[in-house]
């Protein structure tokens, strides 16, 4: 059986284009010897290598090591470290993969893309079969349709891989998750395996950059443009610089940055990248509703986005005017203070102020969506002032980063169930606070159920849908400016100060 899977994983790599026929022999051999198997009998091929799906196989050979005692540990980190070396044998080198895509990218950028995406799914470095449990949904809201998911493709650790990671000694290689130095790595209990990982070299507004997917695919060609250097996140001129300049490249994706202060950055502040791909989020289909002329760019369309947090949308064939007007208006964002509308520059020398920027292209058009953002806190609101309250953590606690601000909700895996007990409970009428999955979601639940009639075959689609209501009130929490008539006059107040 063993030697099925083997010469199955063999078949998959030469039809995914990992290996060429004739090194079929040297791909049987580098599978043993990961496997550390010393005899192979080529078995009778009966399947199909065109239909062949790779979990199964290095799920079978996964069992088989851990069986001989190859595998001394049986959890998922140590799985995903052990298969991750096996597919990172059958990739194939940096080198060959640059070329591969520098070819392509100079037919056209989206045949490169394209490529190079399935190339990181044909690797196993973006695991379809996880990615395929996430659950996804549309929710209607008076901003267009939010994207919902439930993200149970990250793997939790487990206490083995925990207690193990706490005796290792510190490392500082690679210095964060992000770095080029990833590519290749072996990886350890506390950092994933990365021998299947491949970059590709871009150059960004003059500089050396990379550009990779994410492995967790939270959106379509989900991909991340790094630094080639570890140097923090930082949102300028040059920042708006490079956006513009990756989309004047890859018109087809959009590219955004998370903004650069705590709370209202994203997770990973200490190494400057980017987030872009080939998706059309809800934020992207608002209008602008409120026209806006700055004065000195008269040339350049600007105005007031319906969306519940605080964006500024300008258009323009010029990227340099782009780059002149949004770095105007940063400037005097970052020092501004309006204390009526509750906004402060800074508070003891702690700054406040900044942007979450999003670059895309619309035909010859050029086209920035810069979001206002302020990180201050309260002892009302410990985690944050224009961050979700309280009331709402029993959806989302966690910041509000680049992703959420164009309107895809990423929330946490425990919800999965907590959500399908909050149907289930409504649908038999049963108290939603004797059961500790539904308790913290009693009073919303009990709150919107009075205006459904709610049966089993209902249920979980009203909780769905109210879950994506609740999201677009956790975007209008993180709103500088609220959408009332005395936000949209503060919000225009700082505007025509400039």
């Amino acid at each position: 059986m063993i030697d099925r899977a083997v010469a199955k994983l063999a078949d998959y790599a030469e039809h995914a284009g990992l290996t060429a026929k004739c090194e079929r022999t040297w791909a049987i051999n580098t599978i043993l010897d990961v496997l550390k198997l010393d005899s192979y009998t080529e078995p009778e091929r009966d399947w199909d290598p065109e239909n062949i799906e790779l979990a199964p196989i290095l799920e079978e050979l996964l069992d088989g090591a851990h069986a001989r005692g190859v595998l001394t540990e049986n959890s998922v980190v140590y799985r995903d470290l052990f298969d991750t070396e096996l597919m990172g044998r059958l990739t194939p080198r940096p080198a060959q993969v640059i070329e591969k895509f520098q070819a392509l990218y100079r037919e056209t950028p989206r045949k490169a893309t394209d490529w190079y995406y399935a190339f990181s799914q044909d690797t196993n470095y973006i695991r379809r079969d996880r990615i395929a449990k996430d659950m996804q949904w549309k929710a209607p809201t008076e901003y267009g349709d939010l994207d919902i998911t439930i993200n149970l493709s990250k793997p939790e650790k487990d206490p083995k891989a925990i207690a193990a990671a706490k005796n290792l000694p510190a490392s500082a290689y690679p210095r964060c998750q992000l770095c080029a130095e990833n590519e290749g790595y072996a990886g350890r209990v506390n950092h994933p395996a990365r021998q299947n990982h491949r970059i590709v070299p871009i150059t960004i507004n003059g500089s050396p950059w990379f550009l990779q997917y994410s492995p967790y695919v939270y959106y379509n060609e989900h991909c991340i443009c790094l630094n080639s250097e570890h140097v923090p996140m930082k949102i300028d001129r040059a920042c708006f610089a490079k956006l513009l300049d990756f989309v004047r490249q890859f018109p087809h994706y959009f590219v955004g940055s998370n903004a650069d202060l705590p709370i209202v950055g994203g997770s990973i502040l200490a190494h400057d990248h980017f987030q872009g791909g080939r998706y059309t989020f809800a934020m992207e289909k608002a209008p602008v509703e409120t026209p806006v002329t700055f004065p000195g760019f008269e040339d350049v369309e600007a105005g007031i986005v319906k969306w519940p947090m605080s964006v500024v949308r300008i258009i323009s064939e010029n990227p340099d005017r782009l780059i002149d007007l949004a770095d105007k208006i940063l400037l005097a964002w970052r020092g501004y203070t309006d204390e009526s509308a509750f906004i402060f520059a800074e508070t003891d020398g702690e700054p406040h102020n900044t942007i979450t920027p999003i670059a895309r292209r619309r035909g010859e058009k050029y086209e920035l969506d810069l979001v206002l953002r302020n990180n201050i806190t309260t002892e009302e609101h410990p985690l944050g002032v224009y961050h979700p309250h309280a009331e709402l953590h029993h959806i989302k606690k966690e910041n509000i980063g680049l992703i959420e601000v164009m309107g895809l909700a990423v929330l946490p895996a425990r919800l999965k169930e907590e959500l399908a007990a909050v149907a289930d409970a409504l649908a038999t009428g049963s108290d939603l606070r004797a059961d500790e999955l539904t308790a913290k979601h009693a009073e919303w639940a009990e709150g919107f159920s009075k205006n459904y009639t709610i049966t089993r075959d209902n249920a979980l689609d009203i909780v769905q849908k109210e879950t994506g209501l609740v999201f677009a009130q956790v975007l209008e929490h993180a709103g500088v400016y609220k959408r009332t008539p005395e936000g949209k006059e503060a919000f225009l107040r700082f505007l025509n100060s400039l």
